[in-house]
């Protein structure tokens, strides 16, 4: 099953699970058949988690990496509560028990203060998940070996020549194609930490021993991978990039 279908599936049976978990212990103290709860939450909670799907990779990318933690938190929380509070305003509305509008933004406020809690807790796992695991001390070639891993079979015995962000996805290229996996850039960078490259955009990373030659034109800089494809080079990184000697 490709890895965005596998991921999706995980989502959906999280929202089921969590929305019988719910129903079943009374969250929230919602009055009312166990069904339309049950269908309540459904909405609820899957809602949060497709808002979260597109709220989360942007908020946490690396366009917004100089603001500060705890305000990107707080704006990814505050984000993701607007669709969960128009939802369940919508469900009251379709069941026949409409929320009065001077309520909606209380119910806003508790709805961000439930969010603020399921980010900070997201963030604090997927901290965990990237805890030290030796990586650093990987030579350079176990390093991109080790991300090549992530790839399918075919991929794993190929050089690695770059990874560029797309949406929430990473277009990793090699010497025997390229290959989509579910991944922030930001994450594949510190796990190829000692894999013989550097990231020279914001969308990418490139191996070094990869570069085939330089383009300038206009007064931008890209890198040429073997393939022919071009990396850019943004101002940003212009100095790392000089320092490792590919310009």
């Amino acid at each position: 099953m490709p890895i965005h279908l596998k991921a999706l599936f995980r989502s959906a049976m999280l929202v089921v699970v969590l929305s019988g978990a719910f129903t079943w212990f009374g969250v929230y103290n919602v009055n009312g058949p166990a069904w339309i709860i049950f269908a309540m939450w459904l909405v609820t909670i899957g809602t949060g988690m497709a808002s979260s799907s597109f709220v989360i990779p942007f908020i946490f990318g690396t366009r917004f990496e100089p603001w500060p933690l705890a305000l990107r938190i707080l704006a990814g929380a505050a984000l993701i509560a607007v669709p969960v509070t128009l939802s369940l305003y919508a469900f009251s509305a379709v069941i026949g028990s409409p929320m009065r509008a001077s309520f909606l933004l209380e119910q806003y406020g508790y709805v961000l203060a439930v969010c603020l809690i399921m980010v900070v807790v997201g963030y604090a796992v997927g901290r965990a998940r990237e805890a030290p695991s030796g990586s650093s001390e990987l030579t350079e070639p176990d390093a991109a070996r080790a991300f090549l891993s992530r790839l399918p079979l075919k991929f794993r015995q190929a050089e690695l020549h770059a990874v560029s962000s797309e949406d929430h996805y990473l277009r990793v290229h090699t010497s025997l194609g390229e290959e989509l996996i579910l991944m922030r850039l930001a994450d594949a960078i510190r796990e190829l930490d000692g894999g013989g490259g550097l990231q020279v955009h914001r969308s990418w990373w490139v191996s070094k021993a990869a570069v085939r030659d330089v383009k300038r034109q206009g007064g931008k800089v890209s890198l040429v991978l073997p393939s022919g494809k071009e990396a850019p080079v943004s101002r940003t990184f212009t100095a790392e990039v000089k320092a490792a000697g590919l310009l």
